[in-house]
Formats: C-alpha cells, structure tokens, sequence
C-alpha cells in the first residue's frame, strides 16, 4: 500500500491541464473500512493537503456521525476523490474531476483494501463511474433510491454549501437518508 500511495503523490499524468499544477490528494489504509469516493479537492484541500478540509467536510462529518480524529483514522476510512487534484474553478464553481484518475488508480488501490465493506459515493461523478447503468435520471432519484445500491455503495450528494437548496427541497433526505447512513457507518465502526 505505501508504494502506491507514494505513486499516487508522485503523479503527473494530467499536470499539464492543471492550472495549480499537480497535488494529488487522497488518504487510504490497508485496513479501510469505508470508502468515500469524492469528486476533486477544492482550493483549501489543495492547498493545505488534508482531504474533505473545509465546510463540505464538516458538513460530510456531520451527515456520518463522525469526528475528524475518526473521519482521518484510515483503519476505517479511505478517502479517494475521482479527481486526486483540485482542477480549478470555473464560472459555475469548480471544474469537473479530471478523468484520469480514477481508472488509472481506484481498483489497485481498492484492492489493496480487503477489509472495505462500503463505498460512500459522493456525487454524481462517482455515481456514474460507480453504479454505471444503474445509476438513475439524476442524483435526487439516485439518492433516493440509495437502499437499492446495499450493502455495496451508499449514494450522496454533495455536501457543499451549494447543495444547501436540494436538502430544502428534499427534506426526505435529512429525514429518511441520513438516519440510514449514521446506522449503517456506527455498524462498521
């Protein structure tokens, strides 16, 4: 695991279209349980290193039941965006994922990680790499029907600020879903 990991910081596959340069982020043990499949480190993760810090990640603590001291502990938590580097902002927020990533480095690294029980996909991004075909018209409909995608994959949204609208308009999510979720991480842990 060390060995990839260290190959994993040392890539510079899609560098050239990065316009902060390459800084790939991510965090994983051999003994992860849980796997939170992100889209791409924002800003602040770029800049200090640390994945999921900042408010999205706060929030996704939240949503789990978890501390930080937990959250980082990667005995139970691996944390593996699609993107491992922030690909900059655009006029909508910030860009897509870069698409090298994970087909080059999510299955070795995956099966490097016997212990996994779930993956946690956050976003349409992983979603759609995820649940393929399975995957419903949209990420509310795949949210929803998240009992559909156990014992294996746990769809989410985003837990940024932004998607502060869709949780008012789908209140079935704070209600229903995150019960759920809280459950089913406090039975791994």
């Amino acid at each position: 695991m060390k060995e990839l990991l260290n190959q994993i910081k040392a890539c510079r596959l899609c560098e050239q279209y990065l316009p902060f340069g390459a800084n790939p982020v991510m965090l994983a043990g051999e003994k992860s349980k849980i796997i939170i499949v992100g889209q791409a480190p924002g800003r602040k993760v770029h800049e200090t290193h640390i994945p999921w810090n900042d408010k999205s990640g706060d929030n996704l603590r939240l949503w789990l039941g978890v501390d930080k001291e937990l959250f980082y502990d990667t005995d139970y938590f691996a944390l593996m965006p699609m993107g491992f580097c922030y690909p900059g902002t655009g006029k909508n927020g910030d860009f897509p994922p870069r698409k090298e990533c994970a087909p080059t480095w999510h299955q070795k690294l995956t099966d490097l990680m016997p212990e996994r029980k779930i993956f946690l996909l956050v976003g349409q991004y992983a979603q759609k790499y995820y649940l393929g075909k399975s995957v419903k018209e949209n990420l509310t409909e795949t949210v929803k029907n998240y009992a559909t995608y156990l014992p294996l994959y746990f769809p989410l949204p985003h837990p940024s600020g932004r998607n502060n609208i869709w949780q008012a308009k789908n209140p079935w999510f704070k209600q229903d879903v995150l019960p759920a979720l809280k459950e089913i991480i406090t039975e791994i842990i």
